[in-house]
């Protein structure tokens, strides 16, 4: 079979995030595992980062003129992608040129998956605005998942934060809530329901709620939301099932941090590289 026959038949996926210099997250971790998944990887850096953020220091570019500039090249070009799949997304004016393309894109039947970061522990981040919120909502709209945090589903729900977590009634409000702006199927991560940790979903597909709980390790990595995505996403998109796909995200997330909770440096992230075959692995 030629290479063009093969290339024909991969799947290429858009990631839209920002990119740090030193330190696994964002890109750097999402690029190796999708494409070591066999996927054609293609990114729109929101911002160039030269480190996470937990160092204390850092530098950051960021990119808005150069993602209009880029997405007008690439329409020029007649580029195309089968997926879609945004991260983290720096500013209120990129939100909205995010959301005009992913609206745009949708239209041409290109699936969008939606990690709508803006917030944790019951506030959103600094610099993030209710019209950010807003635009947010619009990506929202026209994604087949949303992969939200319990702070974030709550903000693009219009709810009330609550740090002790939901009933499973609250839990099923919140995701309809959210399905309501038009996603599809809804993952929320970390959110506790009846006083235990899980990650509580509705899978379109199957038109059914789904409830998987774990247990918290209380230790912070950066970069491992960006991984649970990369994983999602890709068993997805190989065709597994949400509910599967989610457990198996789950799954091999839990295995990578407790294998590098002892690290020295956990501010930089989990150096997944040596680990792509076995967290790759169905």
């Amino acid at each position: 079979m030629s290479n063009d026959k093969l290339d024909k038949k991969q799947t290429n996926v858009l990631l839209i995030n920002d990119i740090a210099g030193y330190s696994k997250i964002s890109l750097g971790a999402m690029i190796p595992i999708m494409s070591h998944m066999g996927f054609g990887i293609h990114n729109l850096p929101t911002a160039v980062v030269s480190n996470t953020l937990d160092y204390g220091k850092f530098e950051i570019l960021e990119t808005t003129e150069y993602m209009k500039g880029t997405l007008k090249v690439w329409k020029e070009l007649g580029f195309s992608f089968d997926a879609i799949c945004t991260g983290f997304i720096v500013s209120e004016e990129q939100v909205k040129v995010v959301a005009d393309f992913c609206q745009e894109q949708r239209k041409n039947g290109v699936r969008i998956f939606v990690d709508p970061i803006m917030g944790d522990n019951g506030s959103l981040y600094n610099g993030v605005s209710d019209n950010t919120v807003e635009y947010m909502r619009k990506i929202c709209s026209v994604a087949d998942i949303i992969m939200p945090n319990f702070t974030e589903a709550v903000f693009l729900a219009d709810k009330h934060f609550s740090a002790e977590g939901v009933s499973l009634s609250e839990a099923k409000e919140l995701v309809d809530s959210l399905r309501n702006l038009g996603s599809k199927s809804v993952v929320i991560t970390s959110i506790t329901v009846e006083g235990q940790t899980c990650v509580y979903g509705y899978d379109d597909d199957k038109n059914e709620y789904f409830n998987i709980p774990f247990d918290y390790i209380p230790v912070h990595m950066p970069g491992t939301g960006d991984i649970f995505s990369a994983l999602l996403v890709g068993s997805v998109l190989k065709g597994i099932e949400l509910q599967s796909s989610t457990a198996f995200a789950m799954k091999k997330l839990r295995e990578l941090i407790l294998l590098n909770k002892d690290n020295e440096d956990k501010t930089s992230g989990i150096p997944i590289e040596k680990y792509l075959n076995d967290m790759t692995n169905f």
